[in-house]
């Protein structure tokens, strides 16, 4: 109990612990309508062009490299967005495409010279280095997702069963889309370093998929997914702090390991 309690009186899991308590609700809500709107592919693109938009701050001699992936994702996102309209037949190809040439040509700059070592802790990330001014801007984009939902939720919901009734009904179906890629892109770049590149989708969608395996409305929906990612990044954070391995792998564990309990419980 001691050792439990103990672990609160340093600075960087007290951090650690405010970026799971943001980072776990706002991948929740962005995961419901992430997988109601089947773009599971869609935000590990965002994932992957992570190395392209770091490359092209190399490139271009940004030093903070925060800026140049969230400018390049937010391009990304957009053009990807408007791609898959003109392709509905082949999108998860279209996207599948974009993320395997994004992610090469970033690992061909970074690797240019021996050098990338320096960017590969974004492979699998590292929360307990999260500091407080980053946990700030996980908080400004928590709100704005927060008051985004709040605006459309019901319109993306329509959007999502049918596109062609929700414009009868005056929704502006492609600007909706466009700022809801956007805000899945600029909270995938913000994460990136502490969820890390090869786990941040599995994050968006797992808790998602969980809830949606024993919810009976949108409700439930919800509040199942929030639970199980703050359950998650909680359990999967005090576990890798006391048996002293990576943060974001348990933290993924956990929801998978939730994940087939809930499938399991739904098919009994």
């Amino acid at each position: 109990m001691n050792s439990f309690i103990s672990l609160f009186s340093y600075d960087f899991m007290i951090n650690a612990l405010i970026a799971v308590l943001i980072i776990g609700p706002l991948f929740a809500l962005l995961g419901t309508m992430i997988v109601m709107k089947k773009m599971a592919f869609f935000s590990d693109a965002l994932g992957h062009s992570a190395f392209t938009g770091v490359a092209v701050g190399v490139i271009l001699g940004i030093v903070n490299t925060e800026i140049s992936m969230i400018g390049f994702a937010v391009i990304f996102a957009i053009l990807l967005n408007h791609i898959k309209k003109r392709n509905m037949e082949n999108v998860d190809t279209i996207i599948s495409v974009f993320a395997s040439v994004a992610t090469a040509l970033g690992l061909c700059v970074l690797s240019f010279g021996g050098n990338f070592s320096e960017y590969s802790s974004l492979l699998v990330g590292d929360i307990l280095s999260i500091s407080k001014m980053e946990i700030l801007y996980l908080i400004i984009i928590f709100v704005v997702t927060i008051v985004f939902m709040c605006l459309a939720i019901n319109k993306l919901n329509a959007i999502s069963i049918n596109q062609t009734v929700a414009r009868s009904h005056r929704i502006k179906v492609q600007l909706i889309e466009d700022i809801f890629a956007v805000i899945i892109a600029i909270t995938v770049m913000l994460s990136i370093r502490w969820v890390g590149l090869l786990l941040v989708n599995a994050l968006l969608i797992l808790p998602a998929a969980s809830s949606r395996n024993i919810s009976e409305n949108m409700r439930e929906y919800v509040i199942y997914s929030v639970v199980f990612s703050l359950f998650s990044g909680l359990l999967g954070l005090f576990i890798s702090y006391f048996i002293n391995i990576a943060t974001g792998p348990v933290i993924v564990i956990v929801a998978a390991i939730i994940y087939f309990a809930t499938y399991l419980y739904s098919k009994g």
